[in-house]
Order: structure tokens, then C-alpha cells, then sequence
């Protein structure tokens, strides 16, 4: 079996790697296509996948691009003769339609890695406008796929299988590194976020980040006003180089929390942060699964937005809490509820747990993308 994935970048997308990494311990031959300038390349390269070294995403107001990348996709897909393509992003789906729509037969596989463009109608409606007979869609989450069957795809040509990690990077760290790190009291609460900043997208409508860290910087402030004593933790860096989207976010912070809430950039060390936490919040207005996968891996009690895939995982009352998007007094009214029941919601993040390490488990989820392309390929 001959597969042909199509990534839009070479510098994040790690769960496609394992995805691809694990298809070639399962006897597939690999191959995959990306831009240059990042250690994705390397990575693959060393994992037994054949590298391509070329950029498919579709190019948005660069019209005059589109052909360029017609021709090099239609190229490469003849020299490699591919049994399926599997494209792992919007952009590379639609250049890869648009490419070999009635100039290949060859099966075409979208595994969608996020609902955010299925919840406008302009942009679902342009994905479907180019699919054809010889498209497929692997959902990630459940509403993913929900939606697509209201859009009325065949219940035949959507799969759904999660993106799995390796769940042994989710040791637990030590959890007094990040309370002596910071300085911090011992009955200081820390509530942490881990997510990159991404800018709002204006043409969206969005007046604030997609990961809603305007929205936990508001929630922390209501619980300050009420004598909470807590100290927002946020990790994680700008996305896409959007510095000044970082510097907004900074301001916010200090204008309404002052010292009470701490950013501590881009880290790898997420064992000890979030072994640190006494909570962990997700409050982001779109998403497939995001972080409530690693808080609860580490068994930090978590709250997250009720969202996208975030339910296939998170339960209310069971393994966590979920709560509205976009809600910062609702927001803080469950944190100060999950503070004064901290050992509840460490019992319910130990059963999240149990369901990640069954749903996520990237060997699973592989060989379940690869009995998708068996079917698939079986049939077309």
C-alpha cells in the first residue's frame, strides 16, 4: 500500500507525524509532501517516510499561485503513483481537489483536524462545491463528523478516527518546580493554560483569540473580585509569529490582573507545568479535542469549553467540566466551584484519563487509518 500525505507545514503538525511513523511500522509506504525550513522534514526522513519537499496549501488572494501548484501536485502524484492521497489540512484538501478533480482516479482522503471552517457556511460550502465521487472524509472528532452527515455526505465516505499521541510522553513531573519557580505562596492556587496565541481572524468576525485567553483573563479577574486567591498560569507562545497579537494579550493581562497572572511563553518541559496546576482551562471558541487531551493524560483536573471534539472527552461531572464558549462569569463561577472541590476533579481527570489513553493511543488510532484505507480502496 502506497499513500501520499499532504501537509501545509513543516514546522508544527507533530500528530501527523506519529500518524505516518506508525503507517510505516504497519508496512505502508509512506510518502509526504511539505514546505521546506522546518524539523518536520528531518523527523519524517528518519521515521522511513519519503519526503517531498514542496507547498500545497491553497493560495488564499495569490491566485496566480494556484497553477504553479496544479502542475507540481498532478507531477508528483504521476511519478509516485500513489494508491490514496491524504491530506491533513483545508488548504491542501482544496488544492488537492482542485488539482486531480477529472485528472486522476486516484482515492482522495480529508482528515479534517478541526471543525473551525465547518462552522461557516461560505467555507464548508466551498469544500464541498469541489469534492467529487473519489472523496473521503475521516472525521476527528464526533461533531465533525455529524456536521459533514448534515451537509449530506454519505454515511459510507465519513470515517471517524482521532489523531493519536504517544502516551508515553504524559509522565508525571514534579509538581513543586513550577511553585518554586514562580515564587508562588503554598495556598496560592494555579490555574493554567497551555495554548499558542492566535491572533483574531477579522474576515471570521473574531474580535478575540480563537484559544480564549481574553475570555480565562476576564474569568480571573471576577474570581480576584471575589476572594479567590489564585494566579493564572498561561503557557505557550505566539502562533504564526503574531507578536503584536502576544503584546495585546500581555497588556490585557496586567490592566486586569496585574501580578496575579504570569505568561511564560513557548516551553517544553509541559510535565512539570501542568504536574504544577491545580487546574487546567481550555476556553477556546473552536476545537477539535486541544489541550483537555494533556491536562487530563496528566490527571490535572480540567475545565474546558463545551466545543467541537472537547465532549468526546470531556464529560460534565465525569471527567471534568465543561463550560459555554465566549462565557467569562460562567467561566469563573466554575473555577471557583473546581477550586473548592479539588479532589472530585481529581478523581474525574483519573477517568479522563482512562478514556484518552483508550481513544488516543496513536498505535490504535493508526491501525484504524489504516483499515479506513483498506475499505476505501477495497471499494473505489
Amino acid at each position: 500500500m502506497k499513500i501520499l500525505h499532504l501537509l501545509k507545514t513543516s514546522l508544527g503538525a507533530a500528530w501527523a507525524l506519529r500518524q505516518m511513523r506508525e503507517l510505516v511500522r504497519l508496512g505502508v509506504e509512506v510518502h509526504v509532501a511539505l514546505p521546506g525550513g522546518g524539523p518536520l522534514i528531518d523527523k519524517c526522513q528518519e521515521s522511513g517516510i519519503h519526503t517531498h519537499v514542496d507547498q500545497f496549501d491553497f493560495p488564499v488572494g495569490r491566485p496566480w499561485r494556484l497553477a504553479p501548484k496544479i502542475r507540481s501536485l498532478r507531477r508528483l502524484v504521476k511519478e509516485i503513483a500513489p494508491d490514496l492521497i491524504h491530506s491533513h489540512f483545508v488548504g491542501t484538501t482544496l488544492t488537492m481537489r482542485t488539482a486531480l478533480r477529472g485528472y486522476s482516479g486516484v482515492p482522495r482522503v480529508f482528515q479534517v483536524p478541526g471543525p473551525l471552517h465547518l462552522e461557516y457556511p461560505f467555507f464548508s460550502h466551498a469544500e464541498m462545491a469541489l469534492a467529487d465521487r473519489r472523496d473521503y472524509w475521516i472525521a476527528s472528532c464526533r461533531w465533525t463528523r455529524n456536521r459533514y452527515l448534515e451537509l449530506g455526505i454519505p454515511r459510507d465516505r465519513v470515517f471517524l478516527s482521532y489523531y493519536g499521541v504517544d502516551l508515553n510522553q504524559f509522565t508525571t513531573g514534579n509538581r513543586g518546580t513550577l511553585r518554586a519557580e514562580l515564587g508562588l505562596a503554598s495556598d496560592t492556587k494555579m490555574v493554567g493554560m497551555v495554548a499558542f496565541m492566535y491572533a483574531p481572524k477579522r474576515y471570521l468576525g473574531q474580535t478575540r483569540g480563537l484559544k480564549g485567553h481574553e475570555d480565562l483573563i476576564d474569568a480571573i479577574r471576577i474570581c480576584l473580585d471575589r476572594g479567590v486567591r489564585l494566579t493564572g498560569i498561561f503557557v505557550g507562545g505566539p502562533w504564526n509569529n503574531c507578536i503584536e497579537y502576544e503584546g495585546k494579550l500581555r497588556r490585557y493581562a496586567e490592566l486586569k490582573c496585574g501580578d496575579y497572572v504570569r505568561f511564560l511563553g513557548t516551553r517544553s518541559d509541559i510535565a512539570n507545568l501542568y504536574s504544577g496546576m491545580d487546574l487546567a482551562v481550555h476556553p477556546s471558541h473552536s476545537e477539535n479535542v486541544g489541550g483537555a487531551l494533556e491536562s487530563l493524560l496528566m490527571g490535572v483536573p480540567t475545565i474546558a469549553a463545551n466545543v467541537g471534539g472537547i465532549p468526546d472527552l470531556v464529560s460534565h461531572g465525569e471527567t471534568g467540566w465543561l463550560v459555554p464558549a465566549k462565557n467569562p462569569p460562567k467561566l469563573a463561577a466554575t473555577i471557583g466551584y473546581a477550586l473548592e472541590h479539588l479532589e472530585a476533579g481529581k478523581e474525574m481527570a483519573l477517568v479522563g484519563r482512562e478514556r484518552a489513553m483508550k481513544l488516543f493511543d496513536a498505535e490504535r488510532t493508526s491501525k484504524e487509518i489504516y483499515d479506513i484505507y483498506t475499505r476505501i480502496l477495497k471499494y473505489s
